[in-house]
């Protein structure tokens, strides 16, 4: 199966109008923390994180994987982007092998309302575009976050299903670069 770790990684970064899309680094500890603490980042994702134990568990070079680009500004972290391949038992149905590529972010929340998730995850889905051409891309989110489902639609994501999980209605949609809607 191709998909994102089949790619050479980490590629170069990534330079948008105002962002770049990197690999993680030690320096981005911090950043990291704050993200998987804050109460805000954490509303539509089951709650923040305890600091004390993130201080325990992050490692050094946090989040360094296929498929997670740091998001930069200004030479500071203020989120992450990625990519990662679904578990067949999470499956959609958009692949026969249900191994679909998803995307995600999360950004801080002194980051939001600028445009730079929707910036970052355009980037993110063009470098993917180019890396695996027509491959399909889902993103799901809360029915409840007006915030991801404005950006999926911005983003060109188009609805798959609607499901109930985690005691909340989840949404599903597919992006596929460079091929018309139902190939």
């Amino acid at each position: 199966m191709t998909g994102p770790e089949s790619v050479a990684w980490p590629p170069a970064p990534i330079e948008t109008e105002r962002l770049v899309l990197r690999e993680s680094e030690s320096r981005d500890r911090a950043a990291f923390i704050e993200l998987f603490a804050s109460p805000e980042v954490g509303t539509y994702l089951g709650g923040p994180r305890p600091r004390a134990e993130l201080e325990r568990s992050v490692p050094e070079v946090p989040g360094r994987r296929p498929g997670l680009f740091v998001i930069e500004v200004d030479g500071a972290m203020i989120g992450t982007v990625e990519l990662n391949r679904r578990d067949a038992e999470r499956r959609s149905h958009v692949r026969p092998d249900a191994g679909e590529a998803e995307l995600g972010y999360l950004l801080l929340p002194e980051a939001w309302g600028r445009g730079y998730a929707a910036e970052a995850c355009a980037a993110a889905l063009d470098w993917f575009a180019g890396a695996l051409p027509g491959e399909p891309v889902v993103l799901c989110t809360q029915t409840a976050n007006d915030r991801s489902m404005r950006l999926a639609a911005k983003l060109g994501f188009t609805e798959v299903q609607r499901y109930e999980a985690w005691g909340a209605e989840q949404w599903m949609g597919v992006w596929v670069s460079g091929t018309p809607s139902g190939e």
